[in-house]
């Protein structure tokens, strides 16, 4: 049994579940996550809802791969390609640094652990996740996705967004001080 292809094959919304404590590397640079959001095709804010297009063919690929995108024209974004339907993804928002912490730290310009990987442009930025990792097998060099096990999930609306903002398919390690941004308190 193969954990990784298992969850590719799982729906966007249940692997952003499951990947909470999953470590995910990069040329052995990156750590636990600690925070992921849901897209689907039929999500009105996932750039798949038009269809396909050259900017997100990679979510019409196979499960299993990357996706990275231009944020603002600023940052890039780290999503992984799942799901039995295509235009599924899920959005890598944060990492709790373990591995390759100097190098994260000279590609970041900051010390601060908490700074490092606490949103998805500090989190490509700190691993080197570029528009050239578009395509890439999620399985294979450079990238090395591991299952871990999480202290609970916290739940809560996507952030960044106007369409389907209301949507509770926001997912972060409860308690974790790595991710972006504090869940809502029930």
């Amino acid at each position: 049994m193969d954990a990784v292809a298992d969850l590719f094959r799982l729906p966007s919304l249940e692997a952003a579940r499951e990947l909470i404590g999953w470590t995910l590397l990069v040329e052995g640079v990156g750590g636990r996550i600690v925070e992921t959001e849901a897209y689907h095709h039929e999500d009105p804010a996932s750039h798949s809802f038009a269809g396909p297009t050259p900017r997100n063919a990679a979510m019409f690929g196979p499960p299993g791969r990357i996706y990275v995108y231009r944020s603002y024209g600023i940052h890039w974004c780290l999503n992984l390609v799942c799901g039995p339907e295509a235009g599924q993804a899920v959005l890598i928002r944060a990492l709790e640094p373990t591995d390759g912490l100097m190098v994260m730290e000279e590609r970041r310009g900051v010390s601060e652990r908490r700074q490092l990987c606490s949103g998805p442009g500090k989190l490509c930025q700190a691993l080197g996740v570029t528009r050239a990792h578009d395509g890439a097998r999620a399985d294979h060099a450079p990238f090395s996705l591991t299952p871990g096990a999480n202290a609970g999930v916290a739940t809560g609306p996507r952030i960044g967004i106007t369409k389907a903002a209301d949507q509770p398919w926001r997912f972060g390690e409860t308690g974790s001080r790595f991710v972006s941004r504090p869940f809502p308190t029930a």
